[in-house]
């Protein structure tokens, strides 16, 4: 039994390191065979990426919700706008500034939050980036108001021989999959444990021991740091940013693009962020008129198809496909009713006439004998 389990964890183990190297593989090789503005899409895919695994950590696997999202994003994005423009600051630079801002932010919003749930933590949560967009228009001296800030993208080196948007696709896939590995490092964590003991049931989670208010508060800091990277890298892809680009809708698409790819799986986030992506621009080309009408019956479509979300349709058909050659393979071990065998009609055999010599021939129609006959 030993032998087997430990041959499937072998076989599951390579299995795993093939695809991720298949998946490598085919990463590092895609720049190469698209045009600039396709690789710029895969470069928003990996940023879109990055804000939904935090997402994913405060919704799918901490039981909570969360409508402005895309205020921590804009906050992350802002961040490096400002070190750019302002203070003339490397690029790299305003990666962990911007991470350790929202971390903070998210800290101290998670404190208030603490009382609330449902509906009510979401209506906050909007109130939230409903609010940021007319601030940051306010503070038209350090964000430069309506107009926005413009800043400069990462450069290529000489040495790369690379072009500006292969470069930059680079630096946003190194950073993304650094951020995915570490929440998927986290999940697996005492952390990412207790999260998931609080979402299945509080109050069995207090009893053993996980305190409740602290891995809360974690979770919305965890989350708005995941966001503010996202958001930096937002700026290094884009180059420019303005509080138009980070309304409600942006959290609004977000949670959407989580609930789509799949809460609480590992891989949702980056199938949401593909749909966030090349959904919308799909829902462009086939109407003009309304496309938020096609991008919200899309939506539905998906929801219909996949319950469980973008992820979960590979292991739903494959529980289908089992489900079937489980019964195909029943129906054969089980033979076909036969109808029962009917019993041949052979002439009787004729009886055995008795030995004259030990029976005494009696007459037709006499009554039978008795003992003392």
């Amino acid at each position: 039994m030993r032998t087997t389990t430990a041959v499937l964890d072998r076989t599951r183990h390579a299995r795993l390191a093939l695809t991720v190297m298949l998946a490598a593989a085919v990463a590092l090789a895609v720049p190469f065979y698209f045009a600039p503005f396709q690789v710029f899409q895969l470069s928003m895919v990996l940023v879109y990426a990055v804000a939904l695994a935090g997402l994913n950590l405060l919704v799918g696997f901490g039981g909570q919700i969360s409508l402005g999202h895309g205020a921590f994003f804009a906050a992350g994005a802002y961040t490096a706008a400002i070190m750019l423009d302002r203070y003339d600051t490397g690029h790299l630079a305003t990666l962990p500034v911007a991470a350790a801002a929202c971390f903070l932010l998210g800290l101290g919003f998670g404190v208030p939050a603490l009382r609330l749930r449902g509906l009510y933590l979401a209506l906050v949560t909007l109130s939230l980036a409903v609010f940021l967009p007319p601030l940051l228009k306010r503070l038209e001296a350090v964000t430069g108001g309506s107009m926005g800030l413009t800043v400069e993208k990462p450069q290529p080196p000489a040495w790369s021989g690379l072009a500006e948007d292969q470069w930059t696709y680079f630096v946003v896939l190194a950073v993304a999959a650094v951020a995915l590995l570490l929440a998927r490092n986290l999940l697996r964590s005492r952390v990412g444990r207790a999260l998931l003991a609080v979402r299945d049931n509080e109050s069995a989670a207090e009893v053993m021991g996980v305190r409740l208010s602290l891995h809360k508060t974690l979770a919305f800091a965890w989350s708005a740091m995941f966001a503010g990277v996202a958001g930096c890298l937002y700026t290094w892809v884009i180059g420019f940013v303005s509080p138009d680009s980070f309304s409600f809708v942006l959290s609004i698409t977000l949670l959407a693009g989580l609930v789509v790819g799949g809460l609480a799986s590992l891989y949702g986030p980056l199938l949401g962020a593909a749909f966030v992506m090349y959904v919308p621009s799909v829902a462009q080309d086939l109407s003009e008129a309304a496309p938020g009408v096609v991008f919200g019956l899309l939506i539905i479509a998906v929801m219909f198809v996949a319950p469980t979300g973008l992820a979960g349709l590979a292991s739903r058909a494959r529980g289908a496909v089992a489900r079937r050659r489980a019964r195909a393979a029943a129906s054969d071990r089980s033979p076909l009713a036969k109808p029962a065998p009917q019993p041949t009609s052979e002439p009787s055999a004729p009886p055995t006439p008795a030995d004259p010599a030990s029976v005494e021939a009696e007459p037709v129609g006499a009554p039978p004998r008795t003992e003392k006959e």
